[in-house]
């Protein structure tokens, strides 16, 4: 059997807070061997990342408190195994970084924005390693080349003589050093998500670690890039034979990557197999609802089952919480209402084209100035160009595309947010692009919009009840203030939440419950239309899958219409009747969603599906017989 790199035994973490202590993590033993991925998976404070955190001895101190647990850590089979719980401060920070590392979630704020990318690479490289500045350098320019950041020289140097036939091979030469330079020149701020955790990626690489571990890596990152950044994780495990800790609450990305995976709940590992096992045999009813309740865009459901229609959570006679199964028939019973087929949908979509549309947009154009050193705009960079299509009334209408495809402008120009610099929008017959003052007032009052990230748009400020009643004092709806605080208990009641919260305040809630809050605030003025921009992006699956039920149900109360904005394509599939498909600010492909899945016309489409991390078995399957045959190759 090989040697693990990594043996955690019965770890324990506890946190100090103000309503007395935390148990984080609970007794948590796993190994990693060399050359494979442990997929740790749950939702957010489950412990996946204190466990992490702990292995990197990270973990704050105070508050945070290493209970019980030993980790032993082995770089290779010669050297004897170290518990690295017993090592000093300054041992521990050695290995850090050079033999064990970490990729973290959110690049742009693990990086120092004051600082270029090349001058941090090169100076982890120059923390663990006795070399040359110079070396460092060209030591940081095969790493980028490594994760694919930076041609490698042969093929860059192919492509400059391409663009200038005439260039001698020295004046190549050189221009393959410069281009290399600008790169590492640059700042954090001039590279897109998906670069700057290529640029992680190399920094965590770049002393040869024995141990690599990646904390949310793609969270935040389209399907697209999703897929590369697991390819180029795959690729480089292989290479380099690392033991790798992958953390996720998406086990469909575990799919893509994991040997062995740990499911975690409040703190616990409460199932631990080999993905095979995980995917085709689960035993806890907590890892059967992770599984259940991701979108799945080659089926058609009403509602997806969430991790509440397979457990409950229940004290025993000392007020312990103890997770009981429900019965399987429930569940089975609750999947087999939801199907819809494809009749009904087709239905569905022929009733809602029926009618005019309620919105109506003509060749739209919205550019962004490019500005000379004397502030002279120089020319545009055009972020919708010349989109046209409708929506018509208790439609969903499905928006995807890649970051930076122009999703958001496009939204926020239909609320006359961003300047439109052509086309036309109607809204209800009314030219939306010419009204003002108390016309334009109405509009907003009629299409309302509920952001990405929940946090963020609610003011900290404010209690929430007071958050969700500034609509209605802005447009002087429920004038009184007891009318005003009826509605607010009505809607908070409605998105599931107590209306005895409303004197608490954003930070007080979670992620779900925040957004659950800003779909409230939105419903506060009756609404016709919402625009949903990657509503549930950020959060869990579990939580993602009672969100979107909610939106349906809302809907069907309340006759709303949709547009719902993502990059994940299956997201959109399970709650669209048409999707429009966006590509570098124009429109790609149109169509009822079924037939954008399962008939894709463009290339840029069947790309977007092919990125979807499904997580079934047959992937699974193919997968693994990729790599056996690579390594018998």
């Amino acid at each position: 059997m090989t040697v693990p790199v990594l043996d955690v035994r019965h770890l324990s973490v506890q946190f100090k807070t103000e309503s007395g202590l935390l148990q984080a993590v609970r007794n948590v033993s796993f190994q990693v061997p060399r050359g494979q991925t442990l997929g740790i998976v749950g939702e957010s404070g489950s412990g996946k990342s204190v466990t992490a955190l702990t292995v990197m001895d990270l973990v704050p101190n105070p508050p945070g408190e290493v209970t019980a647990g030993e980790i032993f850590f082995r770089p290779d089979e010669e050297t004897p195994a170290v518990n690295l719980r017993s090592l000093s401060p300054a041992t521990m920070q050695k290995l850090r970084g050079d033999q064990i590392s970490m990729i973290f979630q959110e690049p742009m704020s693990s990086l120092n924005p004051v600082y270029t990318c090349g001058f941090q690479l090169t100076e982890a490289i120059l923390q663990h390693q006795e070399i040359a500045p110079a070396a460092a350098t060209d030591q940081a320019i095969s790493l980028l080349q490594e994760v694919k950041l930076l041609d490698r020289d042969n093929e860059l140097a192919a492509i400059i003589a391409q663009e200038h036939p005439k260039w001698e091979q020295t004046q190549i030469l050189a221009a393959v050093k410069q281009r290399q330079q600008e790169m590492l020149n640059r700042y954090p701020h001039e590279l897109s998500g998906g670069q700057l955790q290529r640029v992680m990626i190399a920094m965590a690489i770049a002393c040869d670690p024995t141990l690599l571990i990646a904390d949310e890596p793609t969270t935040a990152l389209d399907v697209t890039v999703q897929a590369r950044i697991l390819d180029l994780l795959r690729e480089l495990r292989d290479h380099r034979g690392m033991g790798m800790i992958f953390i996720t609450h998406d086990l469909g990305i575990i799919a893509e990557i994991a040997d062995q995976v740990a499911v975690m709940y409040q703190g616990e590992i409460v199932e631990y197999g080999s993905v095979w096992e995980i995917f085709s045999n689960p035993q806890h009813p907590y890892t059967k609802g992770l599984l259940a309740c991701r979108p799945m865009p080659h089926q058609r459901l009403r509602q997806l089952p969430t991790v509440a229609d397979f457990m409950e959570v229940l004290p025993d006679a000392t007020g312990t919480p103890q997770i009981r199964e429900k019965p399987q028939d429930a569940v089975g019973v609750l999947a087999y209402q939801t199907v819809i087929t494809a009749e009904e949908s087709a239905a569905r979509l022929a009733t809602i084209t029926e009618q005019g549309p309620l919105l109506k947009v003509e060749n739209l154009q919205v550019g962004y100035p490019v500005r000379g050193v004397l502030g002279n705009t120089q020319r545009y960079v055009m972020a919708v160009n010349n989109v046209s299509f409708e929506v018509f009334q208790g439609e969903t209408f499905g928006l995807v595309g890649e970051s930076g495809c122009g999703k958001t402008t496009l939204a926020r120009a239909l609320l006359r947010l961003a300047p439109a610099m052509g086309g036309h929008i109607w809204f209800n017959g009314q030219d939306a692009l010419r009204l003002k003052g108390a016309a334009l007032k109405q509009l907003r009052r009629e299409l309302q919009y509920i952001f990405q990230d929940p946090f963020s748009a609610l003011d900290p400020r404010m209690s929430v009840g007071a958050a969700i009643a500034e609509p209605l004092k802005i447009h002087k709806v429920a004038r009184s203030r007891r009318n005003r605080q009826e509605r607010v208990a009505y809607l908070l009641e409605r998105v599931g939440l107590d209306p005895d919260c409303v004197s608490r305040f954003p930070h007080e809630f979670s992620g779900g419950q925040r957004q659950r809050i800003c779909i409230a605030r939105a419903l506060a003025l009756n609404p016709q239309f919402i625009i949903c921009d990657e509503s549930v992006s950020a959060l869990d699956v579990s939580v993602q899958a009672q969100v979107l039920n909610l939106l349906k149900e809302l809907q069907a109360e309340f006759k709303l219409t949709y547009i719902f904005i993502s990059h994940d394509l299956a997201v959109v599939k399970f709650m669209s009747d048409r999707i429009m498909v966006m590509n570098q600010g124009q429109l790609e492909e149109l169509g009822p969603a079924d037939r954008i899945y399962f008939e894709p016309q463009e290339e840029y489409t069947q790309r977007l599906i092919q990125a979807i991390p499904i997580g079934n078995l047959e992937r699974i399957q193919e997968l693994q017989a990729a790599r056996q045959s690579k390594v018998a190759s």
